[in-house]
């Protein structure tokens, strides 16, 4: 069996890659000549250069080649502007997409990783409760928004004259080994500061990547065409677990814990947008970091998950963020 993975290089990519090979898949990985392979030494991944942004040159880099299976894991999180989150995230999957179709690529089934972000802030009114696939999605981030319709063009694919094997999984917050975004609470808690955001309660979810690996490998089983998952450990947790955790592999430094007013938040973003507007480099502190910190409710509904594919989340946070920190450490990140 053939698997094309897009986005191999990065932090879910590449783990998506070392599972495909465990598995005897003949796997190939889709890479910019930029993309880093740092975590893709094994001598049995086959590469290729993808240029997501052209239908008609993916058309020509394919042409050759047959897959049984394409799991979508490119695309981007943080951006300078707005459009590039279109540009790559939606219009890199239509690209994609249409090229597979064009080639005539018979394709068993088509794997897309989306968000929970796509849902927005809904269900806002305490007590939370779990967002469910019969909710609308509401996203209040660039990125929900490039994702959600990257999402809407899968689900127009398919009618009574022809069917696009696609399946969506909408992953919550991801960590795990080589993930730099929450490597950064890690690198804040060792400096001995804490920052939290909002005074209301804040109710988090999170999955570990090889969960996430995990619903991939099942939704390419006997996933079914069409059909959205939400992903998460399965458990809730305060906005303050994650940091404590974190802080107790650190073995306890001394800290001090922050929490600031939402308007605040507001204000350190909007200048941290500008300042990256300015010196042309993507900075974290974005108008999209302030909607998500704001958010409260990132419960989600992963029975569909449970039910349909089999699955069940292998890591709770407490031993997941133990992995993570002993890995940062054994690779010096930390």
């Amino acid at each position: 069996m053939k698997i094309l993975i897009t986005g191999a290089s990065g932090f879910i990519g590449s783990f998506i890659v070392e599972e495909a090979l465990k598995r005897g898949f003949e796997t190939w990985a889709a890479v910019r000549k930029s993309s880093s392979k740092d975590f893709l030494q094994d001598e049995r991944i086959r590469f290729i250069e993808l240029n997501l942004s052209s239908e008609k040159q993916l058309k020509e880099q394919l042409k050759d080649l047959q897959f049984d299976y394409v799991v979508h894991a490119a695309g981007v999180t943080k951006c300078l502007h707005k459009e590039d989150f279109f540009r790559i995230n939606t219009e890199g999957t239509k690209n994609l997409v249409r090229a597979l179709i064009d080639l005539k690529m018979p394709l068993k089934r088509f794997v897309y990783i989306s968000s929970l972000s796509i849902m927005g802030a809904i269900r806002e009114e305490q007590p939370y409760r779990e967002i469910r696939e019969d909710d609308k999605p509401q996203p209040n981030t660039a990125y929900g928004k490039s994702k959600l319709a990257a999402e809407e063009y899968l689900s127009t694919l398919n009618t009574q004259h022809s069917t696009f094997p696609y399946i969506i999984l909408r992953p919550t917050g991801v960590y795990g080994p080589r993930e730099r975004d929450y490597f950064m609470m890690a690198k804040s808690i060792q400096a001995h500061t804490d920052f939290a955001v909002g005074f209301q309660q804040q109710d988090i979810t999170f999955v570990y990547v090889t969960d996430v690996v995990q619903a991939i490998f099942l939704a390419l089983e006997k996933g079914e065409t069409g059909r959205k998952y939400f992903l998460s450990d399965g458990e809730v947790y305060q906005s303050s677990t994650f940091s404590d955790l974190i802080r107790k592999e650190l073995d306890n430094p001394w800290w001090i814990r922050i929490t600031a007013p939402l308007w605040l938040l507001r204000i350190i973003t909007f200048c941290g947008e500008c300042i990256g507007h300015m010196t042309g480099k993507v900075t974290a502190l974005n108008n999209d970091k302030y909607h998500i910190m704001k958010q409260r409710n990132w419960r989600c509904d992963i029975r569909p998950a449970q039910q349909e594919l089999g699955f069940e989340p292998q890591v709770k946070l407490e031993e997941g963020v133990r992995r993570s920190i002993a890995w940062y450490k054994k690779n010096k990140w930390l």
